[in-house]
């Protein structure tokens, strides 16, 4: 391989990562806005008067679903939900790895699932079939998944 090949692969390579370096760089601005605004420290006090804290974990699970299924991004729902998870966490007396678990989980479930997530357009690529019919043979089974994992935050959030 000449340096000429070289040179041009290792270009096309980093356009390819650019976007992907971009979402996070800005997932993690708002992460650092959401610190300095307290935003996990004000959620948990609304949640404290306002919710059992039993649920708070599958509520989170939840959320984090929507919110990377939308995105399309596992790494940019972690950059925001776990600076608000943390704090809740340590302020309702929370299992720290319980209500990490189902931010983390939930992340990657809608990742998983999302028709516009990077790691599922490259997966039905990669088996040559249709995207969309890549995405509703997936469905079921992470659904599956998903709501044995819920109903797992459910109970572990009364019992931890």
């Amino acid at each position: 391989m000449e340096l000429r090949e070289v040179t041009a692969y290792t270009i096309k390579g980093v356009q390819g990562l650019t976007p992907v370096v971009i979402v996070l760089a800005l997932a993690f601005a708002i992460s650092g806005t959401q610190q300095a605004l307290g935003t996990g420290v004000w959620l948990a006090q609304v949640a404290q008067a306002t919710v059992n804290p039993g649920f708070i974990p599958a509520i989170i699970f939840i959320l984090a679903c929507v919110m990377a299924f939308s995105t399309g991004t596992s790494w940019g729902t972690f950059a925001i939900m776990i600076p608000i998870v943390v704090p809740m966490a340590e302020l309702l007396g929370l299992n720290l790895g319980l209500t990490l678990a189902a931010a983390l989980g939930g992340g990657i479930f809608g990742d998983h699932c999302s028709p516009i997530s990077d790691s599922t357009i490259v997966s039905s690529m990669a088996s040559a079939s249709d995207h969309i019919d890549h995405v509703r043979t997936q469905l079921p089974y992470a659904m599956i998944a998903a709501f044995g994992a819920l109903i797992l935050f459910v109970v572990t959030g009364f019992i931890l």
